[in-house]
């Protein structure tokens, strides 16, 4: 994987880059796998022998059974591509996306209605805030 990457000091962000796709190729695969019923079917009936079946890290595989979003991210997890797998768990982006920063669904939501998480604490590190 390249070292030299200018964006990789943001806190708590993970930059999907050709590095990433790589790394999660056959994670998001598994995915994109759960867009027809059959598989979703087949999915639910033995989620651990439906994801043997696929070429993913062992890692990968725990992330996935744990539904540990973030790890998923960080081993190669496209947020679009893990859509599918919490869509076929019959849940809505707002309730991965509060999962992912630990906040209830219900502050995640206050938070994005007042125009989203603040910048303080989120910039590059080493950047300064502008103004």
């Amino acid at each position: 994987m390249t070292a030299d990457k200018p964006y990789a000091d943001v806190p708590g962000t993970t930059i999907f880059d050709t590095d990433q796709a790589r790394l999660g190729y056959h994670l998001n695969m598994f995915c994109m796998s759960l867009l027809k019923a059959a598989n979703r079917e087949r999915f639910r009936a033995g989620e651990r022998a439906y994801l043997d079946e696929w070429p993913m890290t062992e890692d990968q595989k725990r992330a996935v059974l744990a539904r540990d979003y973030n790890r998923m991210i960080a081993l190669g997890g496209n947020i679009y591509y893990l859509a599918k797998l919490f869509a076929t768990d019959g849940k809505s982006f707002q309730y991965a996306a509060a999962l992912m920063t630990g906040m209830s669904q219900e502050d995640y939501a206050r938070m994005m209605k007042e125009g989203g998480r603040p910048i303080e604490g989120n910039r590059r590190v080493g950047e300064k805030a502008r103004g």
